[in-house]
C-alpha cells in the first residue's frame, strides 16, 4: 500500500466545509450550499456585487488600493465561515490543500493572465506563529504553487509587530494598526509580479498594507487571491 493510500485510511480525507469522510474534497452536497464568485464580482477587490450592472464595489468606488487586482473562491458565510474558522483556529491544516487545488483550478487563468512570478502568503506575527503551529494562509499558497509550478516564497515579507486582532477594528483602525506593520526580507520581489494569498479578505486592509510593502520594495505589480471575502 502507498504512503498517500495509507494515510489516507488512517486518516480519511474530508471535505473542508463540512468536516465529513469526503474522497473529492469539498462534498457535492457543500458545492450545492456555498457561494462561488464566479461572476458578477467587483473588478477591483473581488467582492460580491449587490448592482449588478456596477464594475466596482461602493468600499473600492472611495478608496486607493494598492493591489492591481483581487479575486476570491467563496462569499465568507455559512459553512465556509465555520470552515474558515476551523482552518484557522482548529488545526484543520488538511483543508488548505483542498482550498488551494480549488484556487488552482477556478482561478488558474487569471493567475496565469497577470502573469504570476511568485506567490507570497501573508505572515503572522512569528509569536502567533509559534502558538498556532502553523500559517494557513501559507499552506494554502504552497499548495496554489505546487499545481500552478510557481514559487511560493514563505519569507520573503514578515511581520515587523504583533497587532491587536483586526476582527473587532474598524475599516479605519485596522489600517492605522497595520501601517508599517509588513517589511521584505531582501530584493527577491524587485520587478517581480506577486500574488498575495489570505485566507479572508474583509476591509482590505491587510492586503492594502502588504501590497504596498512590497510595492516600495520594487514589486511591478501585486494581485490578491483569498479564500473567502466578505459581502
Amino acid at each position: 500500500m502507498e504512503v498517500r493510500n495509507f494515510l489516507d485510511y488512517i486518516y480519511p480525507p474530508r471535505c473542508p466545509v463540512c468536516d465529513r469522510i469526503s474522497a473529492e474534497g469539498i462534498c457535492a452536497s457543500c458545492r450545492k450550499e456555498i457561494v462561488r464568485i464566479d461572476s458578477d464580482y467587483c473588478l477591483k477587490c473581488g467582492r460580491p456585487l449587490e448592482e449588478k450592472r456596477e464594475e466596482y464595489c461602493p468600499e473600492c468606488k472611495k478608496r486607493t488600493h494598492y493591489f492591481e487586482q483581487g479575486r476570491s473562491l467563496f462569499s465568507y458565510q455559512g459553512r465556509i465561515r465555520s470552515s474558515m474558522y476551523r482552518l484557522k483556529y482548529a488545526n484543520r491544516r488538511e483543508y488548505a490543500a483542498v482550498y488551494g487545488r480549488e484556487a488552482a483550478e477556478s482561478l488558474g487563468r487569471w493567475i496565469r493572465q497577470s502573469q504570476i512570478t511568485r506567490i507570497v502568503p501573508v505572515p503572522l506575527h512569528p509569536s502567533r506563529r509559534r502558538a498556532r503551529g502553523y500559517n494557513q494562509a501559507a499552506l494554502v499558497a504552497r499548495e496554489i504553487g505546487r499545481q500552478m509550478d510557481l514559487f511560493s516564497d514563505e519569507t520573503l515579507l514578515f511581520r515587523t509587530r504583533k497587532t491587536a486582532p483586526l476582527k473587532m477594528l474598524t475599516a479605519g483602525q485596522r489600517k492605522d494598526v497595520l501601517r508599517g506593520a509588513f517589511q521584505v526580507r531582501d530584493e527577491g520581489c524587485r520587478g517581480a509580479r506577486i500574488l498575495l494569498v489570505d485566507d479572508i479578505y474583509t476591509t482590505g486592509a491587510t492586503a492594502d498594507a502588504a501590497a504596498l510593502c512590497l510595492r516600495q520594495a520594487g514589486a511591478l505589480r501585486v494581485y490578491v487571491l483569498s479564500i473567502a471575502i466578505g459581502g
